[in-house]
């Protein structure tokens, strides 16, 4: 099967077809979901949580990720490699040139970033310098604390169109994919509508056009708080890839988030 590429993204959304992307952390659990059709995996901070037994992504390092990012590379053959930042990797233009590039040599593909508006300038400087971006926009981990904890974006109407707004300004600014975690699900339709590149949702409802969930969570494995947007497709399947495809099936069928899982 042909690599996914950024092309087969916007060739999706073109289409109206959606893609399923999943958390992945090293190289049999990537070469399990490879293996599964799943279209794009993301080396994420969430790692701070899932792996390393954290409350929240903030003691994620560079250095963590890189090695995770490694381990996925190496394991993956067909799937897009997206990589997070983390935290205070958005300090200044010469640390963000640095640490994506760090991240880039490491095998990913596509570095995520958490940020507003005011992410346009680093935008427009890691695309002049060929490093494809996804803008991560609504409830961003990293800043949990000013936010008062994990708790979902864009309720309001001002808010809503904020979040719109700003995914339109940072894609102007570069931004090939954009993120939006733990938005109501109307907000997730009118920013897939107000953008020409990728939407990809967790939390934002069936309308965007892909969709992601931490594998772990997407295994069942209860961390003690299970979030409305997430099922366990490892229930009913007698495997970890025959959960991957189900889980790429329901995506790519439309048959997953319900509205059972959305805001």
């Amino acid at each position: 099967m042909k690599s996914v590429t950024l092309n087969t993204l916007r060739d999706y959304k073109t289409r109206g077809e959606a893609f399923s992307c999943l958390t992945a952390y090293d190289a049999t659990l990537a070469r399990c979901a490879d293996n599964a059709g799943i279209d794009l995996l993301l080396v994420g901070d969430s790692l701070g949580m899932v792996l390393q037994g954290h409350k929240s992504t903030l003691p994620v390092t560079l250095d963590h990720i890189r090695y995770h990012t490694a381990c996925v590379a190496r394991g993956k053959q067909r799937s897009l490699l997206m990589v997070d930042l983390p935290f205070m990797s958005n300090a200044d233009s010469g640390q963000l040139l640095r640490d994506a590039g760090e991240l880039m040599r490491a095998g990913a593909e596509l570095i995520k970033i958490e940020g507003q508006a005011w992410m346009a300038d680093g935008i427009r400087e890691l695309d002049r310098r060929g490093v494809p971006v996804c803008a991560h926009l609504g409830l961003a981990p990293q800043t949990v604390h000013r936010l008062g904890g994990f708790k979902v974006q864009g309720k309001a109407e001002d808010e809503a169109q904020r979040i719109v707004d700003d995914a339109c300004r940072l894609v102007d600014a570069g931004a090939a994919v954009i993120l939006l975690e733990c938005v109501p699900r109307a907000v997730g339709r009118a920013v897939s509508k107000a953008v020409e590149v990728p939407v990809i949702g967790i939390g934002a409802g069936p309308d965007v056009d892909g969709q992601i969930l931490v594998m772990h969570d997407a295994l069942g494995l209860d961390s003690g708080y299970v979030p409305r947007f997430v099922k366990n497709f490892l229930s009913g399947n007698d495997s970890i890839e025959a959960a991957f495809r189900a889980y790429d099936a329901a995506v790519k069928a439309r048959r997953f988030p319900g509205e059972e899982h959305c805001f």
